[in-house]
């Protein structure tokens, strides 16, 4: 159940979470990490989109 300002889904969390641990982990290596930084940004921004779409339809 989301609650009022939620942004992201349950599904998106756990995705964000998922590559939180990843680029941690490659991070500890010393590898880079910019292409799942960008599949993170692109979860947040997609989620933004989705609910600012919400947020003008109920304005009407």
């Amino acid at each position: 159940m989301a609650l009022p300002g939620d942004v992201l889904t349950a599904r998106e969390v756990a995705r964000m979470i998922a590559i939180g641990i990843r680029i941690e982990r490659r991070r500890a290596y010393g590898k880079p990490t910019k292409a799942l930084e960008n599949e993170a940004d692109r979860i947040r921004e997609k989620a933004q989109e989705r609910e600012d779409a919400r947020a003008k339809g109920r304005k009407k």
